[in-house]
């Protein structure tokens, strides 16, 4: 199969995963089960026909260095778990705008006035973009939208991995069906993360009758997304993003809470979440649900988008524009169809092997 040309915007934790995780197992067989992937062939793709040809991010101590050595600059703190040679792309400085929240400025080292950031549409266009990775801090609406346009503008389609919603919005929905370009979101699921084991404890308890009363959802991190996150006003669509992934299960109103609690800096990129449920079954009795969980979150959702990535590249060659309503019900929190996950993955069985369009 051709390659897979993708461009990265904001080389952070998440992006670090990513790129490690296709240098990791991009030489792993197909008769071998990689944990967080749907398939290692996914409708043709292998993870190895990934190729980076672009980047953008704001820290001036990340720009004009090699993809390769930038995902390990600080404040990044992703685990590194593979070994990446270089990759022949240099990281360009990308617009500001509100991608930088004011109290993010030092630990980001933002380029500011310092350089001249580039236009992405023809930085996109000259590196041969197939599609466009957003990975832009929380809370950045108008970067987001920037970059969706100058992805549409560069014939690219678009992987909204934030709560900024476009692929669930219907004005820009329709924005890239008009192009022929597919775009999948918003906000991506980890492979196994906070949401998707509320999402399940809450749709078990309603499959077993229990009647919910009330849910919450706390998480504690100390990576640069968690720093951003101490300002509520970015957190808006986050907030709606992971509470309606929750109750979206449940066919009634359910008193919910459900956010990022508090940063914790020698967390580095560890996340710690406590889920609270509360019920009542058969009697009329009490029930109560608690859990704990802790992961290293970059890489939580590395293998999600390494998915994602080859689904939309499938929708490149078929021809499909607009939202890819398959693969964004499984792998996003915010999707333009909320479905349960089993009913997700299903549609995107049906999606590789053409039993199902979009």
């Amino acid at each position: 199969m051709p390659e897979i040309r993708v461009a990265i915007v904001g080389v952070g934790n998440c992006a670090s995963a990513l790129v490690q995780g296709v240098e990791y197992y991009k030489k792993v067989t197909e008769e071998v089960t990689v944990p967080g992937l749907m398939h290692v062939n996914f409708g043709g793709y292998h993870i190895r026909d990934i190729k980076f040809v672009a980047a953008f991010d704001v820290n001036k101590q990340k720009i004009g260095k090699n993809l390769s050595e930038a995902i390990f600059v600080e404040p990044n703190s992703c685990s590194k778990f593979a070994s990446v040679p270089k990759l022949g792309v240099k990281v360009l400085p990308g617009p500001i705008l509100d991608g930088v929240a004011p109290h993010m400025r030092k630990p980001f080292k933002s380029h500011e006035e310092t350089m001249k950031p580039v236009n992405v549409s023809d930085a996109l266009t000259e590196a041969e973009t197939h599609l466009l990775i957003n990975f832009l801090p929380v809370g950045s609406y108008e970067a987001t939208r920037h970059y969706a346009q100058a992805a549409i503008d560069a014939k690219c389609a678009l992987v909204n991995c934030i709560p900024e919603f476009v692929a669930s919005d219907p004005a820009w929905e329709e924005r890239f069906r008009e192009k022929g370009l597919p775009v999948a979101g918003d906000d991506i699921k980890s492979q196994l993360g906070a949401t998707i084991l509320h999402r399940n404890l809450v749709k078990l308890c309603v499959d077993r009758g229990v009647e919910v009363e009330e849910t919450y959802q706390l998480n504690l991190g100390g990576n640069t997304d968690f720093q951003n996150m101490t300002v509520e006003e970015r957190l808006k669509t986050k907030r709606i993003s992971k509470t309606e992934a929750v109750t979206s299960m449940v066919p009634y109103k359910v008193p919910t809470r459900i956010g990022p609690s508090d940063y914790v800096p020698f967390l580095g990129d560890k996340k710690i979440c406590y889920l609270f449920i509360k019920g009542r079954k058969f009697g009329d009795q009490p029930v109560t649900v608690k859990a704990k969980l802790e992961v290293e979150d970059s890489p939580n959702s590395a293998g999600v988008v390494i998915d994602v990535i080859r689904a939309v590249k499938l929708a490149l060659d078929r021809k499909i524009g607009g939202p890819l309503t398959s693969i964004s019900s499984y792998a996003f929190k915010h999707p333009p169809v909320q479905v349960a996950d089993d009913v997700a993955r299903q549609w995107v069985e049906e999606f590789i092997t053409r039993k199902r369009e979009q």
